[in-house]
């Protein structure tokens, strides 16, 4: 398992087959997606008391999600980095940055959105908004400290140990609803407990569980497609990189 993990984790090894995994990914991609997103804003029923305000859950809950999952991609694959010395590891990390923060990007403006008809207001400094947002620029500040550096290693190390440290805002954001009287709603699956017995209607959890793969999916996608640039970028004094710009140019 380690030797096959090694492999892959070769630069050009990688390379190679993340061009075989991309397709896998796109077009399960493509039809979840199309489905999720009718099923939810067409088919679902409108909520008993939010109308079919709710519907934006479908964008909001799936990038919420995804912001927390990718920072903590991003966080072991920067310790792997910082451990083991794998190049690829510091690539995932790298390219996961700005995904991640796009994610929370979207699950702030959507949770305004949200919010504005529900509280009256488009921003409360609310426990779990505001442990979302310190997540926002946990991302930028890892992103400015990458790039402030001119060599790669000392830009990997400094940022991997900003990501680690940065691991202890997601309990508080998943628990930030559960340890202060706060404003914003309870998760709706929040554990295994509570799949058998979600907060709301399988008509509307079934879409928004598709919604969730979808984004998942979305960040596989994005996470190959960027890696595989920033490989070729690194890697472009390397013979198998020059061969492929000979083959394509």
């Amino acid at each position: 398992m380690w030797k096959w993990i090694q492999a892959f984790a070769s630069p050009k090894n990688f390379y190679s087959i993340s061009a075989k995994i991309i397709p896998w990914l796109l077009y399960p991609f493509i039809i979840i997606t199309l489905v999720g997103l009718y099923w939810g804003l067409v088919i679902a029923p409108a909520d008993y008391q939010q109308g079919e305000s709710y519907r934006i859950m479908y964008v909001h809950v799936p990038a919420a999600w995804m912001s927390m999952f990718v920072y903590m991609v991003l966080a072991l694959s920067g310790a792997i980095g910082l451990i083991w010395q794998i190049k690829l590891a510091n690539v995932v990390a790298k390219v996961s940055a700005p995904i991640g923060a796009s994610f929370t990007f979207l699950a702030l403006v959507t949770g305004a959105v949200w919010g504005k008809p529900m509280w009256g207001t488009w921003w409360v400094w609310d426990a779990r908004l505001t442990s979302e947002l310190i997540l926002l620029f946990l991302y930028l500040a890892y992103m400015s400290l990458n790039n402030a550096f001119d060599n790669p290693k000392t830009a990997a190390k400094a940022s991997s140990i900003l990501a680690i440290v940065g691991l202890i805002n997601l309990p508080i954001i998943h628990y930030s609803v559960t340890w202060w009287n706060t404003l914003h709603q309870g998760a709706s699956i929040s554990s295994i407990e509570k799949i058998s017995q979600p907060a709301i209607h399988s008509d509307m959890l079934l879409p928004l569980v598709l919604m969730g793969i979808s984004f998942k999916l979305l960040y596989g996608l994005l996470l190959l497609m960027r890696a595989r640039d920033e490989v070729l970028t690194q890697e472009q004094n390397s013979g198998w990189v020059k061969k492929i710009i000979m083959e394509k140019g």
